[in-house]
């Protein structure tokens, strides 16, 4: 029998987001906090009711449930509360029986709910952080990381961002064709960081958060599905998510430890996400107009990572990441570069790329030099390596550096 303590969280990840969207239809955008704590109280009795009688065999549905029976009940106690004083949410009895969570209603809700927390009124920053909070379910430490901030300023904002909105009506449907692009960047951004943080985590006890990554292309996949969302933009990000979600299983060992890259077994990579990955990139490409985002380059690296090892493979890598560079700059992609550099360089002339970024501040940068100067000087991979432990908040990578030390000092 599965443990509640353990169901639990990974439907709260999954469900409650749903749950707030298909409510916040209900309640209006400027009600989020009515239909947060509804869904908040929804999975507190789960966890106290299954804690006792055991877990449902649909736990989904008795979220669903519960949770169209508490807005009814709060609309009853609203009912009270008019006999005496006028309140702001007015919601027909008629609007509470046609509270639907199928599959069409969540997935349109979730589209209408990004792209209202993803309003021009507010930073993109904000927009971000508030679609990572209120839909992905990020907690203010998750989203302080992805933007590498302060937790008490990321705080400050969501705060801010969340009261701006209050006062704000949306559905999307109300929107065009120009309205909705002007929004869309913030969103696939969301979705971007979302599926990032699920890629490789920096806040949590496992290194991989395949939880995040499949709600991140299923949330990605909604979009395909508009024709106002269903671009090329938005294609290259979902031909991206499912290359690097091909290696999932290959990137940790039965302990939950990193796998690097060259050591892993392309046997266990999925090859039908590959071929999605294939799909959704030509559909990226379709149009001979297009700009090339960078989306569509960190598509094509995803690529040649998932293709046979080839005399010009890892040269592919490297002009793209020349590309990407110039589009958009970033200390995690200036040390990817290096890295591919070396595979076609050496390691000495890769060394000289990598040493003038000059990250000293950077677990990654640190883990580079040691992979560098492996074949090096073992003194210095030593060094650098006991450098990114010192450095990285994840066990696993902690780890999987501290394994690399102990290779290299038996090679000695």
């Amino acid at each position: 029998m599965a443990n509640p303590s353990e169901i639990t969280p990974h439907l709260f990840r999954t469900e409650y987001s749903k749950i707030v969207a298909v409510l916040c239809k209900t309640f209006d955008i400027k009600h989020i906090e009515i239909a947060e704590d509804i869904a908040s109280e929804t999975f507190l009795k789960a966890s106290e009711y299954w804690t006792v009688n055991g877990i449902p065999d649909n736990p989904a549905a008795w979220l669903y449930t519960v949770a169209k029976n508490k807005t009814k009940d709060y609309f009853k106690h609203l009912s009270i509360i008019e006999k005496n004083k006028l309140v702001e949410v007015t919601t027909t009895e008629k609007e509470l029986q046609v509270i639907d969570f199928d599959t069409k209603n969540i997935s349109d809700s979730q589209l209408e709910m990004i792209f209202a927390i993803c309003n021009p009124i507010n930073s993109q920053e904000t927009q971000i952080g508030l679609a990572l909070q209120i839909l992905c379910g990020f907690s203010v430490e998750e989203i302080a990381n992805a933007f590498l901030s302060k937790t008490e300023t990321i705080k400050k904002r969501l705060q801010r961002g969340r009261d701006t909105l209050r006062a704000y009506h949306f559905k999307i449907d109300s929107l065009g064709e120009q309205d909705i692009h002007k929004r869309l960047e913030s969103v696939l951004t969301t979705l971007y960081l979302l599926f990032n943080e699920g890629y490789f985590s920096r806040t949590n006890n496992l290194l991989i958060r395949k939880d995040l990554c499949l709600e991140a292309i299923r949330l990605t996949l909604v979009l395909t599905d508009n024709q106002f969302t269903n671009t090329p933009k938005t294609n290259a990000l979902l031909a991206l998510m499912c290359f690097q979600s091909s290696r999932l299983e290959a990137r940790t060992n039965d302990e939950g430890e990193a796998i690097l890259f060259d050591e892993q077994d392309e046997d266990l990579w999925d090859k039908a996400l590959i071929e999605k990955g294939n799909y959704y990139l030509i559909e990226a490409c379709q149009n001979n107009s297009i700009s090339v985002s960078k989306y569509h380059l960190e598509a094509g690296i995803a690529y040649w990572h998932t293709s046979p090892a080839g005399k010009d493979k890892w040269q592919h890598i490297v002009n793209l990441y020349n590309q990407l560079i110039i589009i958009e700059y970033s200390p995690v992609t200036a040390l990817n570069r290096a890295f591919a550099f070396s595979k076609v360089y050496g390691n000495e002339k890769a060394l000289i790329e990598a040493e003038k970024l000059n990250l000293i501040t950077s677990e990654y940068y640190h883990g580079l030099l040691g992979y560098l100067y492996s074949e090096l000087n073992i003194d210095k991979a030593i060094h650098h390596y006991e450098e990114a432990i010192r450095l990285t908040k994840s066990k696993w990578e902690k780890q999987t550096l501290q394994k690399q030390i102990h290779l290299l000092k038996q090679s000695k």
